[in-house]
């Protein structure tokens, strides 16, 4: 989303992040982020954003400044923070997800918190729980989206599965992620091989570069810039109206819009969907970690969960959180989405993305 999208905001919402970033790193912060200093620092992707008035309520009831430092997508997130653990750029990372988790686990990246509020979580998007290294905070769905004004304009049924993306109808349509450096490009990858198999998704993804698949290196290349649907799609004349993103999308397309349309100007492939979830977690090597633990407290904060999907288009984990009613209209969950065992992306995910790579970008 992430979910993580993650989760995922729109380039024309994400001037929120840079405010956010701006009002945590005021010039009367003393202490930096050492043990006990009054700023406490956030590693996130790109796609971190939350309402100025939410975090200003924490800051001031826990006496924390918020700083947020954004590092790209979260695939090349969750990398730089692994090669920096011994040295982290801050106290708490948020955006690793399902299909990375894994890699951050087993390289030591986070130290052991039960956030408070943990309890109050979906059993469904738990994890870790014999050593509670990171704390689940948003959910969503990795799906095509697609173009309705373009399939409306050329006679064309959106597709509605991965079989129907291989199909000649859809020949040079699609845009998508690497999955060696995204985490939606990632969620898509794993997505086939839930759906096809250990036997069968190598020859899939044949058929998708047959078929004239585009991959780019991140989410916002692909959906603000090579997306014919998106509000950024259009400025820059993308000519793909088919993209790897999420099902909280359309919703985002609706929000951000002047004035607001009554449907979404985007649609969802609901056969085509992975399900992701996005973990927070405080970084073993953080400098202020009494800071970092009330940061972790507040991402699972009813207050936070219901602040969340109108700023970064995710669900909120937490159970009672109330979802806007744009996401029930444009941008509901995926009623089946493909699912993997977390063992199992764990022990054949760089295997997956190494003959990906072999297969689809040589």
């Amino acid at each position: 989303m992430s979910i993580t999208k993650k989760v995922s905001v729109l380039a024309v919402g994400l001037g929120m992040v840079g405010t956010l970033a701006a009002c945590g790193s005021s010039s009367d912060d003393t202490g930096g982020s050492g043990s006990g200093g009054k700023t406490v620092t956030l590693v996130s992707h790109d796609s971190w954003a939350a309402s100025k008035d939410v975090v200003a309520a924490f800051e001031k009831e826990s006496g924390y400044k918020v700083r947020v430092l954004e590092d790209g997508d979260a695939g090349q997130a969750v990398n730089k923070a692994i090669l920096t653990k011994d040295n982290p750029q801050g106290d708490v990372f948020f955006g690793v997800d399902n299909t990375l988790l894994s890699r951050a686990l087993d390289n030591g990246l986070f130290q052991p918190y039960e956030a408070k509020g943990s309890d109050r979580v979906r059993p469904e998007y738990r994890a870790d729980q014999d050593k509670h290294r990171v704390t689940p905070v948003d959910t969503g769905d990795i799906c095509v989206n697609y173009d309705k004004a373009y399939f409306d304009r050329h006679g064309l049924t959106p597709p509605t599965s991965f079989d129907d993306l291989a199909e000649p109808a859809y020949k040079d349509l699609l845009v998508t992620e690497n999955a060696g450096s995204s985490s939606p490009g990632l969620g898509f990858l794993l997505g086939t091989a839930a759906k096809y198999g250990d036997d069968g998704w190598e020859g899939y993804w044949k058929k998708l570069k047959a078929n004239g698949v585009k991959v780019v290196d991140s989410w916002e290349q692909a959906y603000n810039e090579e997306f014919s649907g998106s509000a950024g799609g259009k400025k820059a004349k993308g000519d793909r109206p088919l993209v790897v993103s999420y099902a909280s999308s359309p919703p985002a397309e609706v929000v951000y819009a002047d004035p607001q349309p009554a449907t979404a100007p985007t649609g969802v492939a609901e056969g085509t969907c992975f399900r992701q979830v996005e973990y927070a977690g405080l970084l073993s090597n953080a400098k202020n970690t009494e800071g970092g633990k009330a940061l972790l407290d507040f991402l699972l904060s009813k207050t936070f969960q219901e602040d969340m999907p109108l700023n970064m288009f995710v669900y909120p984990v937490r159970e009672g959180a109330r979802v806007p009613e744009v996401f029930s209209k444009s941008g509901p969950q995926a009623k089946d989405p493909q699912t993997l065992d977390p063992a199992k992306i764990a022990d054949h995910r760089d295997q997956w993305v190494k003959s990906w790579t072999s297969l689809v970008l040589k």
